[in-house]
């Protein structure tokens, strides 16, 4: 059943592990995309590493991984900036993986005349970053948040995510910021052109309805939820009625999946 299909893109946190805990057959799963020739792009929402960062930790848990073939939303956030062509001078909360990827860029980072405010999961933020975010959005500063993600999932619970925040800056500032991390289809089309591949020749394989599952499918994907982190069956059959998304197959793991397309 892989029929057309060239690629997968691949969500990492609550589909090829949770935490520092590797998901059952992510290895074989991998593998065996490699195996038959397909390329292959991880993408990630979690803007506070870097892509070598993000694959050191997936060879650590014997998941093969590059550099080059990780994406995540602070290399986007860049991405789009850049296009932007607005000014240079960023306030970012967020941590190292998406400070750093600013600065490499060319962006200086400031908390006063922002031409933007770039906001990811930052674990240190405080009311004093909320206030001064809503300043410089409200002096003109352009919005602009890595992810949505109200919760990450990790070894033994879910954790607030970066979506947590935004909803504190998007209710002060009374505007919406521009997301680039998925579900938007900013991110996704970065991607595809990564891959060098239409939708229409790609597998969006992911843990979350509201973020994986809706990126795939406004980039004309196909979709395949996996339910081993943020979306449970319960949960994605609700929110497949109240966000009007269906993913094209759902499966309780990835090893299942992988036998139902003919991967293994």
């Amino acid at each position: 059943m892989t029929g057309n299909h060239k690629g997968f893109i691949i969500d990492l946190d609550g589909t090829l592990y949770r935490g520092g805990q590797r998901l059952p057959y992510a290895i074989e799963f991998v593998q065996a995309i490699r195996d038959k020739g397909f390329k292959l792009l991880f993408m990630t929402n979690n803007s506070t590493r870097r892509p070598e960062e993000v694959s050191h930790h997936l060879q650590e848990m014997g998941i093969q991984a590059y550099p080059h073939e990780v994406f995540t939303t602070s290399q986007a956030t860049v991405r789009f900036l850049n296009e932007q062509q607005k000014g240079n001078r960023v306030f970012c909360m967020g941590e190292s993986g998406l400070t750093s990827i600013l600065t490499d860029a060319g962006y200086i980072l400031s908390e006063t005349d922002a031409d933007y405010v770039v906001q990811g999961l930052d674990r240190e933020f405080t009311y004093a970053k909320l206030l001064t975010a809503v300043t410089l959005i409200r002096s003109g500063a352009l919005s602009i948040l890595t992810n949505p993600d109200v919760r990450l999932p990790s070894d033994t619970l879910f954790l607030p995510g970066a979506g947590s925040i935004a909803a504190a800056i998007r209710t002060a500032a009374d505007q919406e910021p521009t997301i680039i991390g998925k579900p938007s289809v900013i991110m996704m089309n970065y991607a595809l052109e990564m891959l060098q591949l239409t939708g229409s020749e790609v597998w969006m394989v992911g843990d979350s309805i509201r973020t994986d599952i809706a990126a795939g499918a406004a980039a004309a994907c196909q979709t395949a939820l996996i339910l081993t982190g943020v979306s449970g069956l319960n949960e994605y059959i609700v929110h497949q009625s109240e966000l009007g998304i269906k993913a094209d197959y759902v499966f309780p793991t990835l090893q299942e999946f992988a036998v139902h397309i003919g991967l293994i």
